[in-house]
């Protein structure tokens, strides 16, 4: 993944995770890759799980590089409209990297999807990955998008694979078949 990121800076990732140690060391090392680069790193996540990263991030990263990483609480973001909302969570989005794309500076972006009961409305994911999917070509900037893989009910995981050209899953980094059927039809 980190050569597919140095090659080509428009890469949207699908990382279906298992289990919390896993899921820790990846997003610890995308952020030590981006901001070992001079990358801003956006990392939008819980609370919990951030507080856990922060205490990681403090021993593996210098003071200058730490203050290259953006927290978003991910409650905060998907749900800023008092609902899971994709034209709110667009907005939230695009103010959150505005500053970087006003002032040219480079970043990557972590977005932990999560939600609190199956009744939420899954089928609304697919819209918003559409539409996240054309802001990374358009700034040109990686962003994964983890979901928990027990969680994921099979519709969802078709839909994410359809809006995702790339997939994560534990050691294994694969070309959205999916995805590339799609974008030919077009």
């Amino acid at each position: 993944m980190k050569e597919l990121i140095e090659q080509k800076r428009n890469v949207h990732v699908l990382y279906s995770y298992n289990g919390m140690k896993e899921y820790t060391e990846k997003i610890v090392k995308f952020i030590q890759e981006g901001t070992s680069l001079g990358e801003y790193v956006v990392v939008i996540e819980n609370e919990r799980i951030y507080r856990m990263l922060k205490q990681e991030l403090a021993i593996r990263l210098k003071p200058d590089q730490l203050e290259l990483v953006h927290h978003v609480n991910n409650f905060d973001f998907y749900y800023s409209s008092g609902s899971y909302h994709p034209p709110a969570i667009v907005d939230y989005f695009f103010k959150t990297v505005k500053p970087y794309v006003d002032n040219n500076k480079s970043f990557r972006s972590w977005a932990h999807v999560e939600w609190g009961t199956m009744e939420d409305p899954l089928h609304l994911i697919e819209d918003l990955e559409r539409i996240v999917d054309g802001a990374v070509n358009e700034f040109a900037f990686p962003l994964i998008c983890a979901y928990e893989g027990d969680r994921m009910p099979e519709h969802l995981q078709t839909s994410l694979l359809k809006t995702h050209p790339y997939i994560l899953m534990d050691e294994e980094f694969v070309v959205s078949d999916q995805y590339t059927l799609k974008r030919n039809n077009k």
